[in-house]
């Protein structure tokens, strides 16, 4: 532990709140992070961190020097996120709860519970050269895909995964952290990539990285903007892979296959384009892949109003579209910086 942090702990210790959060900050972001892989909310990511900074100051004349300052913060934090995970249903997608849609069938309503992944907006990543999380990013498992899977996890399996695999927490540390011993912390993290490795398998269809955005993808997301603005619903569906899934939580409702997709498009988003109805887009990025924020205009007349948040999964292969989850939830707006209205 460097000066200046010894320094900013006795002051905190002394009751000097500054110190404290002079002593905190450098790991908001990291924290934040942790606390929305375990639980797949943004809010209630944003709470257990708050909660943690509370028992933090008020418990900080019992931090020991055995466990780096550090360590000490995310031991506060994994047991808040256990004791939310008590009260709530694991978050998933609507393609791992329900079986696949009709395409001629309505919409289910929306489930409101919370049991849906919620979307991360690129700003709560960091990037700066040997972060954990830029090493996290690297290795494309922050996408929506790989959160389904890790979420199958009880929640010990999930922190010692996250702790182990992802932040490179060393084993003694993680058993300090959770209070168990050294073979329990391998056991549960063999135990963690093993259902990992069989859920990637399950359904033939491999866990779809977070590509980098280069000149090509970049070709493929205008075009998309293009068609839906033009309405050239023919040229969208081509860009889908064969066995492409559209999921559109909060609804349980999803399609599976390019044929279901383009039916269910042509009977509802796209049933009155170009008459009333009419798209605008802007690109913006969620879970480190490519999504399109979409506003949707009810009259001709009308103003282009937030109205789903579509990101995307681009099979390398193919480059084409693999996975489109649209979230019906115009409130996430706001948490990508993006505006409620959007001007023709």
């Amino acid at each position: 532990m460097d000066t200046q942090v010894i320094e900013y702990l006795h002051a905190a210790q002394a009751g000097d709140q500054e110190a404290f959060e002079r002593l905190v900050e450098p790991y908001r972001r990291e924290l934040l992070l942790y606390c929305y892989r375990m639980l797949g909310s943004l809010q209630d990511a944003e709470d257990a961190l708050q909660e943690a900074w509370l028992r933090a100051w008020r418990r900080l004349e019992t931090f020991q020097h055995h466990l780096s300052f550090r360590a000490w913060l995310y031991k506060i934090v994994t047991h808040i996120c256990f004791d939310v995970l008590e009260k709530r249903p694991r978050r998933t997608l609507p393609s791992t709860m329900y079986p696949t849609a009709h395409s001629t069938e309505p919409v289910s309503a929306p489930v409101q519970e919370p049991i849906w992944l919620e979307p991360l907006p690129a700003s709560w990543l960091t990037d700066e050269a040997g972060n954990p999380e830029a090493r996290y990013l690297m290795r494309e498992s922050i996408t929506l895909a790989f959160l389904v899977v890790l979420h199958l996890l009880p929640p010990r399996q999930r922190a010692v995964l996250i702790l182990r695999d992802v932040l490179s927490f060393r084993a003694n540390e993680v058993a300090q952290l959770l209070g168990l011993t050294i073979s329990a912390v391998n056991s549960a993290l063999h135990r963690a990539r093993t259902t990992l490795e069989r859920q990637a398998r399950g359904d033939g269809r491999e866990m779809l990285a977070a590509l980098p955005v280069d000149e090509s993808m970049r070709t493929l997301l205008n075009a998309c903007v293009q068609d839906w603005e033009t309405g050239n619903l023919s040229r969208l569906i081509a860009r889908l892979t064969d066995d492409a899934i559209l999921t559109m939580p909060p609804t349980p409702t999803w399609y599976r296959g390019r044929e279901a997709i383009s039916t269910f498009l042509v009977n509802t988003l796209f049933a009155h384009v170009g008459d009333e109805i009419g798209y605008r887009l802007i690109l913006t990025h969620a879970n480190g892949q490519p999504a399109l924020a979409i506003y949707r205009r009810t009259s001709p007349s009308g103003v282009y109003r937030a109205y789903l948040l579509q990101v995307l999964a681009i099979e390398k292969a193919s480059g084409h579209i693999a996975e489109a989850t649209c979230f019906l939830i115009p409130d996430l707006f706001p948490r990508f910086g993006l505006p409620s209205e959007c001007s023709s």
